[in-house]
């Protein structure tokens, strides 16, 4: 019997509702709260939420020396649609040299990496 069930994966970033922002429109969902903590209601019930971290310094990617904590897989059906829409909304590549992969890694706003991945 599982002790606990996960409630939300929260990012840390400076500005929450911008960074929330970004991810409501790549994810879809509701946007909710204000101040230091707000919350994403994504699609299918799952939930990310983002709290202020002042002077947040986001994870260098690839660092062989100091660890990224975490990132992020998107599904997703067509993958240079979702580079086009998520290059659009703020993010930045972080690895453009292999285009054959099923996967893509960029940073969000906040310097979060996360993956676009063929489904």
């Amino acid at each position: 019997m599982a002790l606990a069930k996960l409630g939300a994966v929260v990012l840390d970033c400076p500005d929450p509702r911008t960074l929330a922002g970004f991810y409501a429109e790549v994810l879809g969902g509701t946007v909710q709260g204000e101040g230091d903590w707000i919350d994403l209601e994504a699609p299918g019930g799952r939930a990310l939420a983002f709290q202020a971290a002042p002077g947040h310094v986001p994870p260098k990617w690839p660092a062989p020396d100091a660890s990224q904590q975490f990132h992020l897989d998107l599904a997703v059906e067509d993958l240079d649609a979702a580079e086009k829409g998520v290059l659009a909304l703020g993010a930045t590549p972080l690895d453009a040299e292999d285009r054959s992969r099923t996967w893509r890694v960029y940073a969000d706003p906040a310097g979060h990496p996360f993956c676009l991945c063929a489904c």
